[in-house]
């Protein structure tokens, strides 16, 4: 049995004022039990991709660097394993959207950039960030093996197969995504119910836990949609968190579940490995 807390915030502008919140709802998850942590993407900061301007470069930081220095003392302050997206700054013009995962102590145990960028409008993502180049990673805890995956890649089949296959049980996804005010009388409930779906689904073809932890609120016009959520194998909804509210969602998952699953519904063994070679092509013609 693993606890696990997903913080769902609004975003309270500059970093100092983000992470004193994020600390104290760290604080209080760390008090119910939870033994890992996920906060949203870009938790540092508003979600700045929703438009385009040079001087926003300016929130990366190196990793390490301060901020996550302050994340590390957190870890080890509340001795959680804690899941935590950066903005990086890797080199001059050269910038990643990146989620670290730390231990206990404080060490960083890995690092997961993000490798689908969308382009979009109101998700200007391509231009501040870089493909990720890390390849996609299971990483040891203390709790076992989870994953890592950021946003965007929450529609990507192949990131969560390929995720899942080095072992992670739970699939953990740091996210901001809302609803553009254009959109969402005529699309806001199917734009969820597709995100929520496509999520689950990658549950079940892969007999594990999927953790999604979304941002509320306005910003500049975007609505960010809350509902974090955790699933389990059979994609069936564990635990959720509201549309509109601040939420520390905690849920405790039985990772025997998975064994449980794929015993009786065994898709890896089943896969035909010989069939897939084509999977690599942008398109197959006629």
């Amino acid at each position: 049995m693993v606890k696990i807390a997903l913080i769902q915030l609004e975003s309270a502008g500059s970093k100092e004022n983000n992470l004193a919140k994020h600390q104290e709802a760290i604080v209080k998850a760390s008090k119910q039990g939870a033994q890992i942590v996920c906060l949203q993407e870009l938790f540092l900061t508003d979600y700045f991709c929703n438009e385009e301007k040079v001087e926003h470069f300016d929130l990366a930081e190196k990793i390490p660097g301060k901020s996550s220095d302050q994340i590390s003392q957190l870890a080890r302050a509340n001795r959680i394993v804690l899941i935590a997206s950066q903005f990086e700054k890797r080199g001059p013009g050269l910038f990643h959207n990146t989620t670290i995962v730390y231990n206990e102590e404080g060490n960083i145990l890995g690092k997961y950039r993000k490798m689908h960028i969308p382009e979009d409008p109101g998700f200007h993502e391509k231009f501040y960030f870089t493909e990720g180049d890390l390849g996609y990673v299971a990483i040891e805890t203390s709790y076992g093996k989870i994953g890592v995956l950021i946003c965007w890649d929450q529609w990507f089949p192949e990131a969560v197969r390929l995720t899942a296959l080095q072992g992670a049980k739970i699939i953990f996804f740091p996210t901001a995504i809302g609803w553009l005010p254009e959109e969402k009388e005529r699309l806001g409930f199917s734009q969820h119910n597709a995100w929520e779906t496509v999520q689950k689904g990658h549950g079940v073809a892969n007999g594990c836990f999927i953790a999604a932890v979304n941002r509320v609120g306005k910003e500049k016009g975007t609505q960010f949609w809350g509902q974090s959520f955790v699933s389990n194998p059979y994609g069936e909804i564990i635990a959720k968190a509201s549309p509109d509210n601040e939420e520390i969602l905690i849920c405790e998952v039985d990772l025997k579940e998975i064994d449980d699953f794929r015993k009786i519904w065994p898709f890896y063994r089943d896969r035909r490995l010989d069939s897939y070679t084509k999977i690599t092509k942008r398109w197959i013609d006629a």
